[in-house]
C-alpha cells in the first residue's frame, strides 16, 4: 500500500480511538489566524471574500506541500496520519450526538438544548424532544460528510495538501459562510467554494447510506426524489439518504436567531424518536469506515497506476 492510503487508515484509526486533539487543535489555530486576517480584508463585497479564501486556503496548500516532498515512507505516511487525525472529526460528532441521547433518556430537555448547540447553527432554546431529535440526525448526517468522508476523499487525491487544504476551506464557509448582513457577500466565495469541495463527498456518503442502510431501495427513492427540496446541494443528498435508510422523516421549520426556514420534508416515514438516534450512530460510523477502505484503496490503487 501507498504511504497516503496507509496514513489515511491510520489516521482514521486514531481519531477513533483518541477524538480529536484536546489542546492545541491546528483547526483553531487557522481560525484564529482567519479571524486576525479578516480584520484587514473584510469589505463588503465578492471579491474581498475571494481574495480572503485564496489567501488562507492557498497558503494552507502551499505550507502542506512541504511534507509531501518528504520521500521516506515511514515519515510520510506518519505526517499523513497526523494530518488525516487533525481534519477528521467523526468521533467528536458522534460523542455530541451520543451525549444528547443521554440527556433525552434522562429526561433534560435544558441540557439535551444546550448540548445541541455544539452541533447545529439554529436556535434550540423551544426545541421539545421530537424536534431536538430531528436536528440532531440532520447534523449528523451532513457532518458525517462535511467532517468524515469529504477529507479522507481529498486525501486520496491530493495527499496532505488536500486534507489541509479542505479543512480550511470547511473552516471558512463554517465562519463566514452564512448569510447575514456582514457576510452576505464577502462569505459568497467561501461558501460556494466548500460547496464545490464537498460534492464528491456528499455523493459518496449519499451512496453509502443506501448500501448500508437498512432499506436501500427505499433510501435510493428518498435521494432522488427529495433531495432537491434541501437549499444546500450537498446536504440534501445525504439527509435524503439517511432519512430513506433509517425509514423516518426529516426536513422541516428551522429557526436561525430569527431567520426562520421552511425545509423540504425528506422521506416518507415517521417523524424520528430517540431510539433513531442510536441507529443513525451506527450507520454514521459504517460510512466513515466503508468511505475509509474506499478512499484507502483508491489513493493506492492511484499510485500504482503512475
Amino acid at each position: 500500500m501507498s504511504s497516503t492510503a496507509t496514513g489515511l487508515l491510520l489516521g482514521l484509526a486514531a481519531d477513533r480511538l483518541l477524538g480529536d486533539p484536546r489542546r492545541g487543535h491546528p483547526v483553531a489555530g487557522f481560525g484564529r489566524v482567519a479571524a486576525a486576517l479578516e480584520r484587514r480584508t473584510w469589505r463588503d463585497h465578492r471579491a474581498a471574500g475571494v481574495v480572503h479564501v485564496a489567501l488562507l486556503v492557498g497558503g494552507t496548500v502551499a505550507l502542506a506541500r512541504a511534507p509531501e516532498q518528504v520521500r521516506r515512507p515511514v515519515p510520510r505516511t506518519l505526517l499523513t496520519a497526523a494530518a488525516t487525525w487533525v481534519v477528521v472529526g467523526g468521533t467528536s460528532l458522534d460523542r455530541e450526538a451520543a451525549a444528547v441521547g443521554r440527556h433525552l433518556a434522562a429526561g433534560d430537555l435544558p441540557a439535551a438544548r444546550e448540548q445541541l448547540t455544539h452541533l447545529v447553527g439554529r436556535d434550540t432554546s423551544q426545541l421539545d424532544e421530537a424536534e431536538i431529535v430531528r436536528a440532531t440526525l440532520e447534523s449528523l448526517a451532513e457532518n458525517t460528510s462535511d467532517a468524515v468522508v469529504a477529507p479522507l476523499v481529498w486525501g486520496a487525491i491530493a495527499g496532505i495538501p488536500g486534507l489541509l487544504g479542505y479543512r480550511a476551506a470547511n473552516t471558512l464557509d463554517a465562519m463566514i459562510g452564512h448569510r447575514s448582513p456582514r457576510y452576505e457577500r464577502f462569505g459568497w466565495a467561501a461558501a460556494r467554494f466548500d460547496d464545490l469541495l464537498n460534492l464528491p463527498g456528499a455523493r459518496l456518503s449519499a451512496a453509502l447510506a443506501v448500501v448500508l442502510g437498512d432499506d436501500p431501495a427505499r433510501a435510493w427513492r428518498t435521494w432522488r426524489k427529495d433531495a432537491g427540496g434541501h437549499p444546500s446541494p450537498n446536504a440534501g443528498p445525504v439527509e435524503a439518504a439517511f432519512a430513506g435508510a433509517l425509514g423516518i422523516r426529516l426536513g422541516g421549520t428551522n429557526d436561525y436567531g430569527g431567520r426562520v426556514e421552511h425545509r423540504a420534508v425528506m422521506g416518507d416515514g415517521p417523524p424520528p424518536a430517540r431510539a433513531d438516534l442510536e441507529r443513525a450512530r451506527v450507520l454514521a460510523r459504517r460510512i466513515g469506515v466503508t468511505a475509509g477502505l474506499i478512499c484507502a484503496a483508491g489513493a493506492a490503487a492511484g499510485l500504482r497506476s503512475r
